[in-house]
């Protein structure tokens, strides 16, 4: 492998897989209000929110950590007024008092917040302004979560820098291939990335540990093992749903993200540190399958975007395929048409938001992933022209990320009109 596309996929995953507590939107908000109330100086009176669709669609049902269980826009955004430290980024809430908790409760519920609907061609954009008296302060986030591209107070701009491009790829993640990741994760130097996976494993696994302990959601994780045994092929489904039914519940545990998502993040860990256990490989056996894992579901999510239609826990979900697919002594074939085979069955699942029901996504994602990998094992495959699917890997994820980017967004917007209440367009 040449120094350039080393160099790229170490970097991608040190970038990628960052902490974060509680689920991404909300928590950018929260950044978004507590940098807004740093540059303003003082507790503000007024709270205006100007949001993208994928943004209010993914904060609407989801449990704010450290508020007591409050969800939604204005909870999100007083929390990162009154408790929020913008320095700790997507960890911003993660320190909240008792006395902060109740505060927060009382703001969100004075009907201080203002929210509408910012349509500026972006999946993921966000403009929090906050008013007291003459005061005014205003911060702009774009594209990604923590990307601030705007800081003004009282007319003065304080920090000005262009948004991405729309859909604009990285010069890194344009190298993202297969053969590439395998190639890389096979041979890359484990003292690279050792401590941002190891420190992805603790969290995402501790996280699913929390969701099995604890009642959240509807306990998706639970059922399966309590119906159908503790099998592997279960157990990997089980765990992953566990965590994400505590991280929608606002379990106060941070995550190791992917492509900027909690859920993703702990889909394309977890399944294949429990097959790595199962079938007794060391921590670099482990480590290398992750590689595999991480870096597969980062390249799916490129041509999608970071906020989509199109359900993320899917592409997480044949990553992970992908990676227990390295672990069973599949080469760059086997993985290639795990992968495949797990999009040519799922593709198509809508998000409809960060809620409770994504665990059941994450399960019945998995599910495809592992029949896709049972399928090349006994040398069945979906081919080229089955659907959307493509001849090689490389087009199937380019026609699948064409769907999720732009053949998806009329969807993308019908559930935006469902989602509030728009009962005249549902």
């Amino acid at each position: 492998m040449n120094a350039e596309t080393y160099n790229a996929y170490v970097a991608i995953l040190h970038d990628e897989l960052v902490p974060a507590m509680g689920c991404t939107e909300p928590i950018a908000i929260a950044y978004a209000a507590a940098l807004a109330r740093d540059t303003l100086g003082v507790t503000p009176e007024r709270i205006e929110i100007q949001a993208s669709g994928n943004l209010i669609k993914n904060v609407k049902s989801v449990v704010v950590p450290n508020t007591n269980g409050l969800k939604g826009i204005e909870a999100a955004a007083a929390a990162g007024v009154i408790a929020g430290d913008a320095g700790r980024a997507l960890e911003v809430i993660s320190r909240v008092s008792p006395d902060q908790k109740e505060r927060i409760r009382d703001m969100a519920s004075r009907n201080m917040c203002s929210v509408s609907l910012l349509e500026s061609g972006r999946v993921l954009d966000l403009i929090i302004t906050l008013r007291a008296g003459d005061l005014w302060a205003r911060v702009r986030i774009a594209d990604r979560h923590t990307n601030v591209v705007l800081v003004e107070k009282n007319g003065s701009v304080l920090l000005e820098k262009p948004a991405e491009a729309s859909g604009e790829l990285s010069p890194e993640k344009r190298l993202l291939n297969i053969r590439d990741i395998v190639a890389f994760a096979q041979t890359v130097d484990l003292d690279d990335v050792r401590d941002v996976l190891l420190r992805q494993v603790q969290c995402n696994m501790a996280v699913c540990e929390e969701g099995m302990r604890s009642s959240y959601g509807g306990n998706v994780g639970k059922v399966l093992l309590r119906e159908l045994g503790d099998s592997v092929l279960v157990r990997c489904k089980a765990m992953a749903a566990a965590g994400s039914d505590a991280r929608m519940g606002g379990c106060e545990l941070p995550v190791i993200i992917n492509s900027g998502s909690g859920n993703q993040g702990i889909t394309v860990t977890v399944p294949v540190v429990e097959y790595a256990r199962e079938l007794g490989r060391d921590e670099d056996a482990m480590l290398r399958a992750l590689v595999i894992s991480n870096l597969t579901a980062i390249h799916q999510k490129a041509g999608i975007g970071c906020l989509s239609a199109y359900c993320g826990a899917i592409s997480a979900s044949a990553a992970a395929g992908a990676g227990i697919a390295y672990l069973l002594g599949g080469g760059v074939y086997e993985i290639e048409h795990t992968l495949v085979n797990c999009l040519a069955v799922s593709s198509g699942v809508v998000c409809d938001g960060a809620k409770a029901s994504c665990a059941g996504k994450i399960a019945i994602g998995l599910d495809a992933a592992l029949l896709g990998y049972l399928m090349i094992k006994n040398k069945q495959q979906f081919r080229g022209g089955d659907g959307i699917l493509q001849k090689g890997a490389e087009e199937t994820i380019r026609m699948v990320g064409r769907l999720g980017r732009d053949g998806m967004r009329e969807t993308d917007r019908e559930i935006l009109h469902i989602m509030i209440g728009d009962r005249e367009r549902a």
